[in-house]
Parts: structure tokens; sequence; C-alpha cells
């Protein structure tokens, strides 16, 4: 397999799966069904309690507008707070709300299970290469990151 075939599939196959899994998560969820910049700007703020829009956006490699776009919608859904900054009156602190991080622990619950379901089905030596694959694709991720930050 060339390098180019390799890259493609392998990027075709990451791509896949996460899909797969945001669409098997999707189903039985309750609430309004979130999109999944929706889901990853949600992340970030119960990571990062009080971040700012600028700040979400350069994290999320979004344009500001994009994430203004999310904000609004998520707070239209009762699942984020804006405050006005103490320092600047133009600029919002992003705050998750107790429902927004108890849909986010249970997606997060159910992510795993699923994953962990489909990883027990496959053979020893399978979960062996997965496992041996995880230190890789960790590095793949933050040369990708890092990559992203310098531009």
């Amino acid at each position: 397999m060339s390098e180019v075939d390799f890259s493609e599939a392998l990027a075709d196959v990451l791509a896949g799966v996460q899909r797969l899994v945001r669409r098997r998560l999707r189903h039985g969820m309750t609430g309004p069904r979130l999109r999944g910049a929706q889901v990853e700007l949600l992340r970030l703020v119960v990571a990062r309690p009080g971040i700012g829009v600028s700040a979400a956006a350069k994290e999320l490699y979004l344009a500001g507008n994009s994430v203004s776009t999310l904000v609004n919608q998520l707070t239209k859904a009762g699942l984020l707070r804006r405050e006005i900054g103490q320092d600047d009156r133009r600029s919002a602190r992003l705050l998750p709300t107790d429902e927004a991080r108890e849909r986010l622990r249970l997606w997060q619950e159910r992510r795993a299970a699923l994953v962990r379901e489909q990883v027990e089905r496959l053979g020893e030596d399978d979960r062996a290469a997965l496992a041996a694959a995880l230190p890789v694709l960790r590095r793949l991720a933050e040369g990708l990151h890092e990559e992203v930050e310098g531009a």
C-alpha cells in the first residue's frame, strides 16, 4: 500500500469511526439533538468554564461568528449561560448549565460503553493491536494540533 493510499485509508477509518459513534449515540438521547460542533463546544465549556467566545473559537478552530451562532443555539436550548465580562462589558464568559453537565456525563458514559462493547467483540490480537496503536494515534493528533496552532 502506498503512503498516499495508507494516509487516505487511515483518514477514512478515523472519520468513519467518529461518525458511526456519534450516529449510534444519537439514538436514545433525550432532549434536543445536538450536532457535533455543539457537543464539542459544550465539552470545551465544561472543561474550561468561563472561557470567552474568541478563545473557544481559537480552541475549536472555528470562526468567531460560527461559535457565536453555536452559543446562541445552546443558550436557547438551556445548555449554556453567558455572563458579561467584568473587565470588558463587550465580552462574555460561557458557563455550562447543570443540564449541559448531565447530558455530557450521560453522553460520555454511553460513548465509553459503546466503544467498550465493540472492542470486547474483537479478538485478543486485535485488542492488543489497538492498545499498541493508541500512543501513535495520540502523537498523530498532537502533530495535527501543533500544525494547526502554528498556522
